[in-house]
């Protein structure tokens, strides 16, 4: 069938706002009463939450972040009455961790001042390909392991996810092939201000060691 343009753009507008929900900011105010944008970073994500409030903030908001990437996408094409693994299926999954993804970065409920979209950007791959998934997680914490730089250990991971569809899996589907090669884009692009510092040796390496134990 043709694709359904109507639910299609109010699904994404959905998992838009579903990608808005700002997380860290919300759940360190609830709790500890601190903006973690004002702190660390300055960045809205799981990350500068560990750095900035230790993990007993930094997990929940990490797998929040992580769900509402994963939700919208298995659930909202179930209503889209499309078969499963069509073309126009695919598109409108992969549509959706995009427009989750954006939510993230751009958030409507908090100024569109968000994170960098790792997290939320797991949670749509493990809905689409969680296999490939698992590679970029298994990635992730050996880069880490390594170096204890969180901006590293994104960038291999975003980088190991197309690799791992085209290589590994053999994706045939031209969709989720481009889809993983525009996700890794995203990812470095909004950690481009990260590889700058790398590059001049300035870069923070995340300690969890709990609430003010890392340098901002």
């Amino acid at each position: 069938m043709d694709f359904p343009w109507v639910y299609g753009i109010s699904a994404m507008v959905l998992a838009y706002v579903c990608g808005s929900i700002p997380t860290s900011v919300w759940w360190g105010r609830a709790f500890f009463g601190v903006d973690v944008r004002e702190h660390g970073s300055r960045n809205a994500g799981a990350t500068n939450t560990f750095r900035v409030l230790g993990p007993q903030a930094g997990l929940p908001v990490l797998l929040i972040d992580i769900l509402k990437g994963f939700a919208p996408v298995r659930v909202l094409p179930n209503f889209s009455q499309l078969d499963p693994d069509t073309p126009a299926w695919m598109w409108l999954r992969v549509g959706l961790v995009i427009a989750t993804v954006l939510g993230h970065l751009y958030p409507v409920f908090a100024g569109f001042r968000g994170g960098k979209g790792v997290a939320t950007s797991l949670g749509g791959v493990l809905a689409v390909h969680p296999g490939a998934a698992g590679v970029c997680v298994a990635v992730f914490a050996l880069v880490f392991i390594l170096t204890r730089f969180v901006s590293l250990s994104s960038m291999a991971a975003a980088l190991a996810f197309p690799l791992a569809v085209g290589l590994i899996w053999r994706e045939p589907s031209p969709i989720k092939v481009g889809f993983a090669i525009v996700l890794c884009l995203l990812v470095i692009y909004t950690h481009r201000e990260n590889i700058g510092r790398l590059l001049r040796g300035e870069e923070n390496r995340l300690v969890l060691a709990g609430r003010g134990s890392s340098k901002p």
